[in-house]
């Protein structure tokens, strides 16, 4: 799946799809409270009440780069906190170079922060020792979202995500701290985008008259639209969170803005009363 905006082109690779089983990071997201929603379905509900979404990277070519935006779980991990996340065997990377993106052809990984659904690829297991996936890119960490994950990673299954996937970057001089803010290129730059996590980023495209905004996990699931203060159990302030849902949903709402989410696909946010709900966009 891959959209045009102006001169850059997306395109979406998804390690992992679920339907349901997501009570576990959106308590509130029942089944009667989504079906209350009926713009979520067939995109991103079923008709019983059950979310869609999935685990995917975002491939971002622009004139002069090739980027993967968030890298998903990755492959032979051990120490997640969701047991089907350990010791994955999956053809990610040959999925990868099969469309067109060898992990070789990558210049730049840019993570929208360290969690572990998000930094999993960043290496790869040789040998007994983790080495970077991307042997050509540098890998691009917002500079509070690192130090918080260094300063902080004491909980086990933090400690065995930032071990495995993001020191093994820095040890190997191939990280690249940026203000939450940075600009990257031309087309892109980062947006403060906190509350998920101490420093999140969303990503922000423009090239030619188009934009594009990658929100990564400023909303799991678009139902978070309608419903700003449903918060994930796995946000690390969900009372800030909820502000920069709000803040942000605000600044592209009603605008040609193609929106895709770190867990669900593209679409543009729409006004809805004192909320919003999310207009899908087929593929």
């Amino acid at each position: 799946m891959h959209w045009n905006v102006g001169r850059v082109r997306i395109t979406r690779a998804v390690e992992m799809e679920t339907v349901g089983s997501t009570r576990f990071i959106l308590p509130l997201a029942t089944n009667e409270e989504i079906r209350k929603l009926p713009w979520l379905i067939p995109q991103f509900a079923t008709e019983e009440g059950r979310l869609k979404m999935s685990i995917h990277s975002f491939l971002v070519e622009t004139p002069s780069r090739r980027i993967i935006v968030d890298t998903g779980l990755g492959n032979d991990k051990q120490g997640r906190n969701v047991p089907s996340w350990n010791n994955r065997k999956h053809p990610f990377l040959d999925m990868l170079t099969a469309a067109g993106f060898p992990p070789d052809s990558i210049d730049t990984v840019l993570c929208t922060h360290l969690h572990v659904d998000h930094v999993g690829w960043n290496t790869k297991l040789v040998d007994g020792k983790w080495v970077p996936t991307f042997a050509n890119a540098r890998y691009v960490f917002g500079r509070g979202e690192y130090e918080h994950w260094r300063d902080h990673s004491d909980a086990p299954d933090k400690l065995a995500v930032f071990d495995d996937s993001v020191k093994p970057i820095t040890d190997a001089g191939k990280s690249e701290l940026v203000a939450s803010d940075a600009r990257l290129s031309d087309e892109i730059t980062l947006i403060p985008t906190p509350g998920h996590s101490p420093g999140h980023m969303s990503v922000h495209i423009k090239s030619d008259g188009k934009e594009a905004l990658l929100t990564g996990d400023v909303a799991h699931h678009p139902c978070q639209m309608a419903h700003l203060d449903w918060s994930s159990t796995a946000d690390s302030n969900p009372q800030q969170s909820a502000e920069t849902r709000r803040e942000l949903f605000s600044r592209f709402a009603d605008t040609p803005t193609l929106v895709i989410g770190g867990h669900f696909s593209a679409g543009y946010i729409k006004r809805d009363g004192d909320a919003f709900r999310f207009v899908a966009l087929n593929p």
